[in-house]
Formats: C-alpha cells, sequence, structure tokens
C-alpha cells in the first residue's frame, strides 16, 4: 500500500497554527479523530505515549508521529503543515513544521513498520519537503506523494 492511499482525505490540514510540539500533536489529533472517526482525547494520549518513549522528529522540519489505536482496520495517516515552525525535539534540533502521522491497528505490526519506512524515506528528499511546503491545495499534496510513490516503483 503506497502513501496516497494511507493518506486520509479529510486528514490533510495546510494551515494549522500550533506554538509548542504539544499543541502540534493536539492539533494532529483532533484532524485523526475527525477524518477516522475517532476520540480525539484517545489519539491524544496514544501519541503523547509514543512520544514519551522517543521524539519523532526526524529531522529537517519533518516529524512523523504514530501510534497504535484500537477502532482502525488498517494503517491510516493524516498530513499537517504548521504555519509557524515549533520545537519538536528533532535529531537535528530543528523546528517542526511537516507532522505525517500514521496510526495502525494494534495487532498491524508489519505494515506499519513498511509506512514508517515509506514515510520516512520520502520525506528525506528536500525536493519533496519545499514541494510539501509550497503546495496551496489538498489535492496537491495527495499528487505529491502519490507521484513519489510511482517515482520510487519505477
Amino acid at each position: 500500500m503506497g502513501i496516497g492511499e494511507l493518506l486520509v482525505r479529510d486528514g490533510v490540514v495546510l494551515k494549522s497554527g500550533a506554538s509548542s510540539k504539544r499543541q502540534a500533536l493536539h492539533t494532529v489529533a483532533s484532524v485523526a479523530g475527525h477524518a477516522l472517526g475517532l476520540d480525539e482525547g484517545r489519539v491524544f494520549e496514544a501519541l503523547l505515549e509514543r512520544e514519551a518513549l522517543g521524539s519523532t522528529g526526524l529531522g529537517s522540519g519533518v516529524a512523523v508521529p504514530h501510534a497504535r489505536l484500537e477502532g482502525l482496520d488498517r494503517v491510516r495517516a493524516v498530513f499537517v503543515r504548521l504555519d509557524t515552525p515549533v520545537a519538536y525535539d528533532a535529531v537535528d534540533e530543528r523546528p517542526v513544521d511537516l507532522l505525517f502521522a500514521l496510526f495502525a491497528p494494534p495487532r498491524e505490526g508489519a505494515e506499519h513498520l513498511r509506512a514508517l519506512a515509506a514515510v520516512s524515506r520520502a520525506l528525506r528528499s528536500s525536493e519533496m519537503r519545499e514541494q510539501l511546503r509550497q503546495a496551496r491545495t489538498v489535492d496537491a499534496i495527495n499528487a505529491l506523494f502519490v507521484r513519489n510513490e510511482t517515482a520510487t516503483a519505477a
């Protein structure tokens, strides 16, 4: 399953304000709760629990928060682009403005790991990150991820 297929259509937010990592994760939880039909508070707590194990900030302004949640039948994702980057305890200590969050059923180990690897690989590209920062529509974001899948599959 490709990144574009994981991304929930109502789960892409291009302009969001947050002044802290906690607020950014709350925004992700809110978007995921709405888009996936899950309890926002439960999503937020799951994200905080995972973050307590170690920051999901990959560097270069990117974070990939993730959690396992009851109520899902497969791995799903949401994408949030912040208006202003926030301190996130990322590996390079740079603030984060691109959050690609993954959510998996509790017993979905292999697919969850494959999705994490695919997202990390896609967001390692400086060109991809810049295009995500410049995209103006949800359709443009989706197209970038689908195009990236096609390019890496070829």
